[in-house]
């Protein structure tokens, strides 16, 4: 993909987090002491109860293993910043959506090359690049996820009166950088991506579907309150693709393994859409 996994991908997801940090305050981290059950409910069905999933459907379904590789990827990745704007169309928890995108983001320095690193081993897959350890992809996701972030938030911190005219533009820019990110990964493998969708596109629908239904019971389950319900649900349906784009095509070279992100990352707004619609009324 050359000048685009190279330049461009880096720097629109630097952006994006940039633009996240930008709304981010020092409340949507203390509010987890505030709301504890509520918080580690989403944490568990975000970061051990998707991949679970995903490991078992990739397992059961006849793909092949660098395509398994990639749905593994995308369970991996947080959620996806526009999961806020969806939990407040849904009438859910807004500042709780806010604080699970934030932490689990942060987190994902972590998170995503553990996940990631174990699922080459599962997959069979251990030899396919060793160029890369779970240290040196956590510093990788580190620069581009984390600091970003953090320099949004502490432009925000000292320069609120910009910040406020600043992040409603950051937001759109975001989207258009998203699309763009997206439509090159598909065009990137136009030759193939009849067979690649037929093939991941099932896959990652089921484990959308399932993963948004899940979450929804767990935290019923666990005694949240109705707008928790839907803000967890939402976080667990919608991923950040972009992230999920760069790890398949830093690591990986792309192709194949970021086409599961990319139909995913089709797909979540649909499914959300529809999902926002009926549990908007509850």
């Amino acid at each position: 993909m050359g000048i685009i996994t190279d330049i461009f991908l880096p720097l629109a997801l630097a952006f994006i987090m940039f633009s996240l940090g930008l709304g981010l305050t020092g409340a949507d981290f203390t509010r987890v002491a505030k709301q504890p059950k509520d918080f580690f409910v989403g944490l568990i069905c975000q970061i051990i109860l998707l991949p679970i999933i995903a490991f078992i459907l990739v397992k059961l379904w006849p793909i092949s293993p660098e395509l398994a590789l990639g749905v593994m990827i995308i369970a991996a990745a947080p959620g996806g910043v526009t999961s806020n704007i969806l939990t407040s169309f849904a009438k859910g928890d807004v500042a709780l959506s806010i604080s699970l995108t934030a932490i689990i983001s942060l987190l994902s320095v972590i998170t995503v090359p553990f996940i990631v690193i174990t699922s080459l081993g599962l997959l069979g897959l251990e030899n396919i690049s060793k160029d890369f350890s779970l240290i040196s992809m956590a510093i990788s996701m580190f620069l581009i996820v984390v600091v970003p972030t953090l320099l949004g938030m502490i432009f925000r911190k000292f320069l609120i009166d910009i910040t406020i005219k600043l992040e409603p533009i950051s937001k759109k820019i975001s989207l258009v950088l998203f699309i763009i990110v997206l439509l090159g990964a598909i065009l990137g493998e136009k030759d193939n991506i009849l067979s690649y969708f037929a093939d991941a596109g099932l896959v990652t629908l089921i484990l959308n579907i399932i993963m948004m239904i899940l979450a929804f019971f767990v935290a019923q389950l666990l005694g949240t309150g109705i707008e928790q319900k839907k803000c967890i649900s939402i976080e667990c349906g919608l991923q950040n693709g972009t992230l999920a784009i760069f790890v398949g095509s830093t690591l990986f070279g792309g192709g194949v393994y970021i086409i599961p992100a990319a139909t995913y990352s089709l797909i979540m707004f649909l499914t959300s859409l529809i999902f926002v619609f009926i549990v908007r009324k509850i």
